[in-house]
């Protein structure tokens, strides 16, 4: 049986064979070129040379000038008798190849393979960059939905994002620097109700750092199998929090840089606690971040909204939510070989919320039916 190899001659002269029209885009460009620069050169008579030596060189403006008034027409390019000639370089319309290069451009293409591995990868992408980790889980009704978690080491931060079976999108993210989290939801609009494609909801609260995994060891997670159907190991209870403050949108980055991209949907819909924003002004965060709201006593008279008959007034709106996987603590193991126990995985849990907020109209909380 014949070898299918092909000869070192063969592939050296160029002769086809498999990827042979894809070798070395630059490279060929190159060869071409040059090719074109020296029969350019060649058809250069001696008697000319003195006089084109002896032009003054062209300023930027000069050269602008020609090259703008030198553009070819429609039908300039065409070949054949009583057709303009062609400059040097300038292939015909459906001729194969490219464009040759000017002599004076061959050193910089000759030299652009060696630049690019000094010039490196593009701003933003390699090492910094946020890991991302996508898994399947199971929600509390049984049905599965993928949920994407990242972790930015640099930020010191972490988010997590999955749908509901309904269509609606959370997320919630982490700010260990500033110790705040961040939760929100896209909420789908039922139009026969009046209401717009999607509502926005944004609820700010101090992060301890015992409730989830530092952002370094988030970096770090992997999964084996993808495909796996991920179960927390631990229900935590449900947390009920009442927001009574407002936060500033145009000011929320004095308390943390996410809040501007999280909550950007939710810019008139953002609410924190009072002895939140008592935590964070000691912490010399500005007072101008936070608006108030009614006060307690006087949202303790507002009816709930699912009791307000009237869609214009207003009322106490709830809206619940759950996180049904996530890193919540690091396990640690002990070896002999070690004195000190290490880190040898992860302990998964779920979480649900309850948040209370005053809302000006009944219109703004239609999805809060119950009494």
């Amino acid at each position: 049986m014949k070898s299918a190899k092909q000869s070192p001659r063969a592939l050296e002269s160029g002769a086809p064979g498999r990827g042979a029209g894809q070798a070395g885009g630059l490279g060929s460009a190159v060869s071409a070129g040059g090719r074109a620069a020296r029969r350019s050169a060649a058809h250069v008579r001696p008697r000319h040379v003195a006089k084109i030596c002896a032009r003054a060189p062209r300023t930027g403006p000069q050269l602008r000038a020609k090259f703008a008034s030198a553009s070819p027409r429609p039908h300039a390019a065409r070949r054949g008798r009583g057709g303009p000639r062609r400059p040097p370089g300038m292939r015909a319309p459906g001729d194969r190849g490219v464009p040759t290069a000017r002599p004076a451009l061959q050193p910089l293409l000759l030299l652009l393979p060696l630049l690019l591995p000094l010039l490196g990868a593009p701003r933003g992408v390699g090492a910094g960059a946020p890991a991302e980790l996508r898994v399947r889980v199971r929600l509390p009704d049984g049905q599965v939905t993928e949920e994407s978690l990242q972790a930015d080491s640099d930020a010191d931060s972490i988010s997590l994002e999955l749908r509901k079976p309904d269509g609606t999108l959370v997320s919630f993210t982490a700010d260990f620097k500033k110790d705040v989290k961040i939760f929100r939801a896209l909420i789908l609009g039922e139009l026969e109700k009046g209401q717009s494609q999607f509502q926005a909801l944004c609820f700010v609260t101090r992060l301890q750092h015992n409730e989830i995994i530092p952002s370094e060891a988030m970096a770090k997670l992997r999964q084996k199998n993808p495909r796996a159907v991920r179960q927390a190991e631990e229900v935590r209870g449900l947390e009920q929090l009442h927001m009574d403050v407002a936060v500033n949108f145009s000011q929320g980055g004095l308390l943390s840089p996410h809040l501007h991209n999280v909550c950007a949907e939710a810019a008139d819909a953002i609410y924190t606690r009072q002895e939140d924003v008592r935590f964070w002004l000691e912490q010399g965060v500005d007072s101008s971040v936070f608006e108030p709201l009614p006060k307690p006593s006087a949202q303790a008279q507002l009816p709930r909204c699912g009791q307000q008959g009237d869609r214009g007034k207003a009322c106490v709106c709830r809206y619940g939510l759950s996180l049904a996987w996530y890193p919540c603590m690091l396990k640690y193991c002990h070896g002999r070989d070690r004195p000190a126990p290490y880190k040898c995985g992860i302990r998964s849990c779920r979480k649900s919320y309850s948040f209370d907020f005053y809302v000006a109209q009944r219109q703004l909380c239609l999805w809060d039916e119950d009494p």
